[in-house]
């Protein structure tokens, strides 16, 4: 479901020093992505959103100072008044958190340096309180699964289907995670239902590969939703962040975690998120519209064993070949043989020798990462440009069958 033109439902705008005001109307999520982290920008005179680029700023009231350091302290709200110090906060990222929160309608965001210093922040903070267990679901992309299953932060996993959830879940549960499409097969679970199941127990959706054009799991039920911002938020293969979208009460929680482990966005990359953010919606869209056909014509062809594309649409293609996939890797020239996505160029990898290497081989084919499976990532390339492209990696087509007899 494309709910791109739908309202983007959030009950409060932030200006850039982190506080709210009432709302008037929902807008549009297309008009949010364009508007929002920006809507004091007129009347300062600006048409462009500035960068801060400082680390430290002046005050003359210590005194005031210390209060809302106390403050923060105290609950992880964010301070009011002026900036103190770039590791407890930034404008030009609060920008890029406020556009977020709006998109994915909830009620804050906490940007951190990469998608994985995200998860582990939300780790971290629920560990804090001694519910270290996780429920999940495989797949997940590969780092993901790997500091959940070796433990590296003190956590405990359960890995289960969505079915087996409630069963899975014990008094120091503390999460339950997964991906929905899922890295790299695509897999979707009905995020509803999963929330449901979930109690009181928080759920965390990573939404990284439908964005909030697609899909909004705070809507259905999630109280996190977490991004890889590297991929489709960023847009361009040129900043490395990572955000969770949630409600106030985790939020602060998350921002403190932030400040004392120091895995802050630099305000650059928040720059460039909040830019990317405003064509995000015309990406996805475009991007989408590729995908879709290039996953039709890739289950029609006799090379091809399966097709992966989820109900939900989006830009990502995984296709299961019947030669050697490290051939196609190998005979692709316009598309770029690399890991990650989101970028407006297409980029194509194969999950069992990158991005998944890390998951012990057995549960990394019980999770449907096939050995034979590549995971494309499309881009706005002319879709008949990019077939060609495909068609010759692809080698050459079986012959018919009355040939061959």
């Amino acid at each position: 479901m494309d709910t791109n033109t739908g309202p983007a439902r959030a009950a409060a705008s932030h200006d850039d020093a982190g506080g709210a005001r009432p709302r008037t109307a929902a807008r549009a999520l297309a008009t949010e992505a364009v508007h929002a982290g920006r809507d004091d920008l007129a009347r300062q005179g600006l048409h462009a959103p500035p960068i801060d680029l400082s680390t430290t700023y002046p005050s003359h009231d210590s005194r005031g100072e210390a209060a809302r350091i106390d403050a923060f302290a105290a609950t992880g709200a964010e301070p009011d008044g002026p900036p103190v110090y770039g590791r407890l906060g930034n404008p030009t990222v609060a920008r890029f958190e406020t556009a977020l929160a709006r998109l994915e309608g909830t009620e804050a965001a906490v940007a951190f340096a990469s998608g994985m210093a995200a998860l582990s922040a939300v780790l971290l903070v629920r560990g804090s309180t001694g519910l270290r267990h996780v429920v999940a679901v495989r797949p997940l992309y590969g780092c993901s699964d790997h500091l959940l299953t070796a433990g590296l932060l003190g956590s405990e996993v359960t890995w289960t289907d969505p079915a087996g959830i409630a069963d899975a879940l014990r008094p120091d549960t503390g999460l339950v995670l997964v991906e929905s499409p899922a890295n790299p097969t695509l897999a979707e679970v009905d995020l509803r239902a999963v929330a449901h199941a979930c109690g009181s127990v928080p759920l965390l959706v990573d939404n990284t590969f439908a964005t909030p054009v697609l899909q909004r799991p705070a809507e259905q039920g999630a109280r996190l939703v977490l991004h890889s911002a590297t991929k489709y938020l960023g847009g361009h293969g040129d900043v490395l962040a990572g955000v969770v979208a949630c409600d106030e009460e985790l939020a602060g929680p998350l921002r403190q975690v932030r400040f004392a482990t120091g895995g802050v966005l630099h305000p650059l990359a928040g720059y460039l998120l909040l830019r990317g953010l405003s064509t995000l919606p015309v990406r996805v869209r475009a991007a989408s519209a590729n995908a879709a056909e290039l996953a039709r014509r890739l289950a029609a062809d006799p090379r091809v064993a399966r097709v992966h594309y989820p109900r939900v649409g989006g830009a990502m293609v995984s296709f299961e070949v019947h030669g050697d996939p490290h051939e196609v890797i190998a005979g692709v020239r316009l598309i770029t043989p690399a890991v990650s996505l989101g970028s407006v160029d297409t980029l194509i990898q194969h999950p069992a020798s990158i991005s998944h290497r890390i998951v012990d081989a057995g549960d990394r084919r019980g999770a449907g990462v096939d050995d034979r499976l590549l995971r494309l990532s499309v881009g706005l390339e002319d879709v008949e440009d990019l077939w060609a492209d495909l068609d010759g990696a692809l080698g050459e087509r079986p012959a018919p069958a009355a040939a061959r007899g």
